[in-house]
């Protein structure tokens, strides 16, 4: 059963959440198993950190499940990456639904099966309408790919440069219509965003854990969301606790 937790220290939440979800790979051969047994704990993991999210009152999850950099890992980490993948759309999609979760996917949807572009499709459709929480898999997802390709659609659209705008290009991102993450966690323990959302982050807090994401839990979240609150976050210009 789950420790009871003071939620009255989350005095300022952030509307928006990004992880970066590492360590599976490392918490796999800690215990003498497969790379891929660690993917599918952390699939697993997953379920307990959307509940803690939705529990908690934060509005929008976004996870980093696979890099555009990902394709130079071996063929078989691959397809069985793509399997988790297909997996958890089986049986998770209708929980989800009925949970208010709403899907969406940012990223390329080039390089999956037909058929796993076809599930994805399903369940972004399944679940436009809900609102309880906005959860983004970004998979084949990269942060400088994605404003390449904005600003190719911008050129191709026949923007005139003095029409170019900070606005004008976060509508051309994948993320068009999501508010930039207020805070990203990254578990492991590795200090690097590694390509991800590095236009919507650039006031992001950041959160980085040792925890490797399999073990990265409801109260491990609560510890991100408590350290946010104390956060005094400025966005470039001075503080308004300063004195003076």
């Amino acid at each position: 059963m789950s420790e009871p937790l003071n939620k009255s220290e989350l005095v300022k939440l952030p509307l928006h959440v990004a992880i970066i979800m590492d360590g599976n790979g490392r918490w796999a051969a800690a215990r003498g198993l497969p790379r891929l047994a660690g993917h599918r704990a952390g699939t697993e993991n997953l379920r307990e950190v959307i509940r803690a999210t939705v529990e908690f009152g934060v509005k929008y999850l976004t996870i980093y499940a696979f890099s555009t950099e990902n394709w130079g890992r071996p063929q078989e980490e691959i397809n069985g990456l793509m399997r988790i993948l297909e997996d958890v759309i089986d049986r998770e999609l209708e929980e989800l639904n009925r949970e208010g979760v709403q899907l969406r996917h940012i990223g390329h949807l080039e390089g999956l099966s037909s058929l796993l572009q076809e599930k994805v499709r399903h369940a972004i459709a399944l679940t436009k309408q809900n609102d309880r929480l906005v959860l983004s898999l970004a998979f084949n997802y990269g942060g400088r790919d994605e404003i390449t390709c904005a600003v190719r659609r911008i050129v191709e659209d026949g923007v005139k440069p003095s029409e170019i705008t900070q606005e004008l290009i976060a509508s051309y991102l994948f993320t068009s219509g999501l508010p930039d993450p207020d805070l990203i966690i990254r578990t492991s323990g590795e200090m690097r965003v590694s390509n991800f959302l590095i236009w919507q982050g650039a006031y992001a807090e950041l959160y980085v854990t040792d925890v490797l994401w399999p073990d990265f839990g409801r109260e491990d979240l609560f510890a991100a969301l408590k350290d946010y609150a104390t956060r005094d976050r400025r966005f470039g210009k001075l503080s308004d606790r300063r004195c003076g």
